[in-house]
């Protein structure tokens, strides 16, 4: 009995932990805070955004894509996610998937929104849990025709 609860609890705080990786994602990134964006992977994580950005194989890589293209690219961005669902292989290993809605200015001033999926592996390895991979569907990614993106006067 005390197995169970111990091993449904150890899923829960699991859980909250896949929270907190998707969040820091996004905090990391649209905050431009590099610390906190590379703390969410494993040094020999997957990120596999797809055109038009693709594709990163290890933490030098994921880095390098964020400073030298991604943050290059927006010059301001917002990124939303939700319908986290995380499902258990073994103890430590999971399947994430969850939606992300990003809105943001591109460095040529141009609003765009950006729809999409991630579906993450989430490892625990020595007892922390990161991302292994992460796999971008993007469903579009469009310019707000029209619309300017700026702070409140």
């Amino acid at each position: 009995m005390t197995s169970a609860i111990e091993a449904r609890l150890d899923q829960l705080e699991s859980r909250f932990q896949f929270n907190d990786l998707v969040s820091d994602y996004c905090h990391g990134f649209d905050k431009r805070d590099l610390t906190r964006f590379m703390a969410i992977w494993w040094p020999d994580a997957v990120w596999e955004i797809g055109p038009p950005f693709g594709d990163f194989h290890g933490a030098s890589e994921i880095s390098r894509a964020v400073t030298d293209i991604l943050w290059p690219a927006w010059l301001q961005s917002t990124h939303y996610t939700t319908n986290l669902r995380a499902d258990f292989e073994n103890p430590d290993l999971a399947h994430g998937v969850c939606d992300v809605d990003c809105i943001g200015t591109t460095s040529d001033q141009q609003a765009q929104t950006v729809a999409a999926t991630y579906f993450d592996r989430f490892e625990r390895r020595d007892g922390t849990w990161k991302i292994a991979r992460r796999r971008v569907t993007m469903y579009h990614f469009s310019p707000l025709v029209g619309i300017t993106l700026a702070p409140p006067q």
